[in-house]
């Protein structure tokens, strides 16, 4: 887990106070959160936001393999010249060389990577800490030595018989890095080490260095034997200064050793998949079939789940058992049924209720629109969707449930978005001819991925979603993969209006007792087809049959056969066909002749005089009394309902049991669900009143180029503050907070005051009285001193939280 934030250093400030104006637009566009308000107000301020580990984190997923790869690199060497980084890459000249300029380009244009005065690179520390042994290599020299003393590096340089330029421990460390970086050096005087020295060394060398961690307990380990003593005396080797652990290589020594034909692997040119010529009318036809399929597929899902909301389990929620109820009734395939109730959750169309999935407000709107919107509307979800809706089967094989609300999975979200950014990088014209290829290119353009363990070729769940989506087709980019990937909201709408025809109000009618209705059935159509026949296919073309069963069931629910012969035939494209117009009749003949009464209860007693009574009493007249025969009574009213007016007649009734023996009455005690609790208020404090200006929708974006341009202006000959001074202007709740969380810089103290007066949601690092630390997200925020209180995300109820316990800030 990634802490939030931590202190910065002054280099990166220095580095953003000399770029251009453009250079710093890019950087703030590269990394939206360190712009988000309240504004920066300094470049010392941005750089303090830039190096949070939570931020980096963020930036890291979106980077292409060659740009990983200069940074580990980079990790194993900083800070380095450009000179050493290329000659490690094999990025010396041409076209490697020029691709090594952009990766830098790159890194720099995102604030992970930049030069100082002297020409050397260097990097935020989080990237640093992304790797524990980057390129397999232990840290530099000067870090694995910094603990020893002046004596012990007197006696090293003595063994190399090397002579430094003085004899304090910086002339004597500086001598032996100097030594230790030239490589020719270190593999002369490997090549002369005894036998056992130089086995041991070339091991080191060619395998990642091993962390044992520190060791609290035991002894330790026993003597060296003679090879690793000889390296340890010459800083080929270095051991902790207490002997725990084992010992460690130092970056330089593992280079020289690994040769000069040894390289950093370095991937500047992305895989080229297998490709055929594909026309752009071919591709619009394809995604407008798989579209429409999937529209007419997730509406009949979604009729379903509004018809008979799905039951969630007890672990939470929808089970096999009930997605292929779904995926039965409407006939199509689990991992259709799983995508259309992932998407459908996320752009608001169902909800939980209970311990039920039922359908919202939102979906009789989505109902009503045209198959173009509807789909649109499911793609727009499924874009930033944080999980792989197909995923159904864990490591070991077990099956899913979906809408389980698994937590976010931020490799889901650009493993979507390498795929769509790998397609569109194949030539004009051109698609993948098999696109299970496209994995190495997702994999160049999105290393850090996550993929499912049930994929048999790499991403496989992910493009049969987008091909069902119809944002894939025929191994290329769509029109509506190309407005995703764009981000273009109105391009999307456009695209899904050009691909998809409007909704069929029209059926024919077939003397075989079907219904076919082409492209997709408007909701009227479907939800009157449904109610009289069974649907046996949908997709380009939905197919319905009438049978005995699909017409009684309409009549069940009060039609006539008159109201059915006229419903159908204005929807029909010719005259019903003779069989269907008798199968309506026929089935109307024997409906009917059995009637069935509800009753919400039963009374029945030994005299009929009795019950008489209890049928004319007006004061019962509520309830519905109708006598069916001299002894017995049914009512409209529940049974307690029914016990209690009789009583307070004056009557003296028991209640019975399924059974029919008495049931013995014993008082209840009921429990009121436990509304979720509203934050506390602090006493003299109201809770800031939102005006329609601070909704998100009101709120304007943020000018970057209008930032860039007060960044450094700031900059112009005013010192920039201490990131963990308060500047004197700082608002009431600003300064609260700086007195009592000491633990944060003010970078940090601004964002939390900010979202405690805007009534934003913030996300914080907390370390709780355990010591154990949580990465938590609160909404609801109220200051009260030492505590702030706040709905927590994480735990789903109000929390307390100490001002000083909190070590981070960072924006929801």
């Amino acid at each position: 887990m990634f802490p939030i934030t931590k202190k910065s250093g002054s280099t990166l400030a220095a580095w953003l106070r000399d770029l251009d104006p453009a250079a710093l637009e890019r950087v703030l566009a590269a990394r939206p959160d360190a712009a988000s308000a309240p504004e920066p107000r300094s470049a010392g301020e941005l750089a303090d936001r830039l190096q949070r580990p939570a931020s980096v984190a963020l930036a890291l997923p979106r980077l292409v393999l060659p740009h990983l790869q200069v940074a580990e690199a980079l990790a194993a060497l900083a800070p380095a010249s450009r000179d050493s980084l290329g000659s490690l890459l094999d990025a010396d000249d041409g076209e490697r060389a020029r691709a090594l300029e952009a990766a830098l380009e790159g890194l720099a244009d995102r604030a992970l990577v930049w030069p100082d005065g002297d020409g050397l690179l260097h990097m935020v520390a989080p990237l640093r800490q992304a790797w524990d042994t980057p390129l397999g290599l232990d840290a530099p020299l000067a870090r694995l030595l910094a603990g020893t003393n002046s004596d012990e590096l007197g006696r090293m340089v003595a063994a190399l018989r090397i002579k430094p330029s003085g004899h304090t421990k910086q002339k004597r460390l500086a001598a032996l890095i100097d030594h230790h970086g030239d490589p020719e050096r270190v593999a002369a005087l490997v090549a002369k080490a005894p036998a056992a020295a130089r086995k041991l060394l070339e091991r080191h060398a060619s395998r990642a260095p091993e962390r044992s961690g520190f060791i609290l307990f035991g002894a330790p380990p026993p003597d060296s034997g003679p090879g690793e003593r000889w390296a340890l005396e010459r800083g080929l080797l270095v051991r902790e200064r207490h002997r725990y652990g084992p010992a460690r290589m130092p970056a330089e020594v593992a280079l020289a050793l690994r040769g000069p034909g040894w390289r950093a692997p370095f991937t500047p040119v992305p895989p080229v998949p297998r490709s055929v010529s594909v026309s752009a009318s071919r591709i619009g036809q394809e995604a407008a079939a798989a579209s429409m399929a999937f529209a007419t597929h997730a509406a009949s899902v979604l009729r379903v789940c509004a018809t008979a909301p799905p039951a969630r389990l007890k672990a939470g929620g929808i089970g096999a058992r009930e997605l292929s109820r779904i995926g039965k009734a409407a006939q199509c395939e689990e991992i259709v049924v799983r995508l259309a109730l992932e998407t459908a959750s996320a752009a608001g169309l169902l909800a939980r209720d209970g311990d039920r999935v039922a359908a919202t407000d939102a979906y009789d709107s989505w109902a009503e629109e045209e198959p173009a919107d509807q789909i649109v509307a499911l793609l727009r979800a499924w874009w930033t969707l944080p999980m792989t809706p197909g995923g159904s089967r864990d490591e070991n094989g077990k099956a899913l449930p979906a809408l389980v609300g698994a937590p976010p999975c931020e490799g889901c979200v650009q493993a979507r978005q390498g795929l769509l950014t790998a397609v569109s990088q194949l030539p004009p014209g051109e698609g993948a001819a098999d696109p299970a290829e496209l994995g190495p290119l997702i994999r160049w353009n999105r290393p850090l991925v996550d993929e499912l363990p049930q994929d048999e070729t790499p991403f496989a769940t992910l493009i049969r979603e987008a091909e069902l989506l119809g944002a894939l087709a025929l191994g290329a980019l769509s029109p509506l993969g190309a407005a995703l990937l764009a981000g273009d909201v109105q391009a999307l709408a456009e695209a899904g209006r050009q691909l998809l025809p409007a909704s069929s109000a029209t059926a024919r009618f077939g003397s075989d007792l079907t219904a076919v209705v082409a492209g997709t059935p408007s909701t009227a159509l479907g939800t009157l087809l449904d109610s009289v026949a069974d649907r046996e296919a949908g997709g380009a073309a939905s197919v319905w049959r009438f049978s005995p069963g699909s017409v009684r069931r309409a009549l069940d629910a009060g039609l006539t056969p008159e109201v059915l012969t006229a419903d159908l035939t204005a929807v029909a494209v010719e005259p019903l066909p003779q069989p269907l117009a008798y199968l309506l009749h026929d089935a109307a003949r024997g409906h009917g002749r059995v009637r069935v009464a509800s009753a919400a209860c039963v009374i029945h007693g030994e005299e009929p005089a009795l019950l008489a009574e209890l049928a004319a009493h007006r004061k019962l007249t509520p309830l519905g009394l109708r006598q069916v025969a001299p002894t017995v009574l049914i009512g409209r009213a529940s049974p307690d309902k029914t016990l209690a007016a009789l009583r307070s007649a004056g009557y003296a009734p028991v209640s019975e049991k399924p059974d029919g023996s008495v049931r013995i009455e014993r008082a209840q005690r009921p429990r009121a669900a436990s509304p979720v609790p509203s934050p506390r208020l602090p006493a003299g404090r109201s809770r800031p009143r939102r005006t329609e200006a601070d909704t998100p929708d009101a709120r304007s974006a943020v000018d970057l180029s209008a930032l860039a341009a007060r960044l450094l202006a700031a900059s112009q000959g005013v010192p920039e503050p201490d990131p963990g001074h308060r500047p004197p202007d700082a608002g009431d709740t600003e300064k609260t907070i700086a007195g009592h969380a000491r633990n944060l810089s003010s970078t940090d103290v601004r964002q939390l005051a900010h979202a405690v007066d805007g009534g934003a949601a913030i996300t914080i690092e907390y370390v709780a009285a355990s010591g154990a630390t949580t990465v938590r997200t609160l909404s609801r925020l109220d200051l009260d001193p030492p505590y702030l209180h706040a709905w927590c995300h994480l735990r789903n109820d109000e929390r307390a939280f100490t001002l000083s316990r909190i070590h981070g800030v960072m924006p929801a």
